[in-house]
């Protein structure tokens, strides 16, 4: 779930979270799929890349379409601006916007996103003092962002390591395929099984979604 800024030139961060060993040792001992689960995938990496402003304004691009269409419109879209900033965005003329493939509501939603970054609503400098909630509360804010989209932005890009994306389908999926034999599950049989992963629900996911060989990709 990266994303990137100015040309393709921006460092990826792939090195393994502080608390990543001490999360695979507490999921190991609690749960018995996660037992079975974290020796099967050993070179599991969280990776960021990025600055804030641009990995939200590529998760939007993104959404509703393929990932090579986004991929392709995002490289026009970047390419506009003399740099990914808030400002510059602010400065774009919409028809140079939409010929880059964006639909009106994009534009909408990424003109909304600048706003928001440029006028300092969003507390970024703020951002690692403050809880999980108060951060989905601030991005929420911003429209073209759900509550999906601002959990893979704590998973991916602030590292959180207690996120629970209920309203992901293939964390849904892969709980009912490694704890219910495949029954389909609620939230709440969701919540059960979760209680056992807390404080590392992050890294639980991510090993849910590596048991569906799937890569998680900021749509919404």
């Amino acid at each position: 779930m990266k994303k990137i800024a100015p040309a393709e030139a921006v460092e990826v961060v792939n090195t393994t979270p502080d608390y990543w060993l001490e999360a695979c040792k507490h999921l190991v001992k609690k749960d018995r799929v996660m037992k079975r689960l974290i020796p099967q995938y050993p070179d599991t990496t969280l990776q960021s890349r990025g600055d804030a402003f641009s990995t939200l304004a590529r998760s939007i691009v993104g959404q509703q379409i393929s990932v090579k269409a986004a991929q392709t419109v995002w490289h026009r879209f970047e390419a506009l601006p003399k740099q990914m900033t808030p400002a510059s965005v602010l400065k774009l003329k919409v028809d140079d916007m939409r010929a880059a493939g964006l639909s009106a509501r994009k534009v909408e939603y990424l003109v909304d996103l600048s706003i928001h970054f440029d006028a300092g609503t969003v507390h970024v400098k703020d951002w690692q003092a403050m809880d999980d909630e108060a951060i989905i509360a601030e991005l929420v804010a911003i429209r073209g962002i759900g509550r999906w989209t601002a959990e893979m932005f704590l998973m991916f890009y602030l590292r959180r390591p207690n996120v629970l994306p209920l309203d992901d389908v293939g964390l849904i999926n892969g709980i009912a395929k490694n704890y219910f034999s495949g029954e389909s599950v609620s939230r709440s049989d969701a919540r059960e099984v979760a209680a056992a992963w807390a404080p590392y629900c992050s890294v639980a996911t991510w090993y849910i979604w590596r048991s569906l060989d799937t890569v998680p990709v900021l749509k919404e």
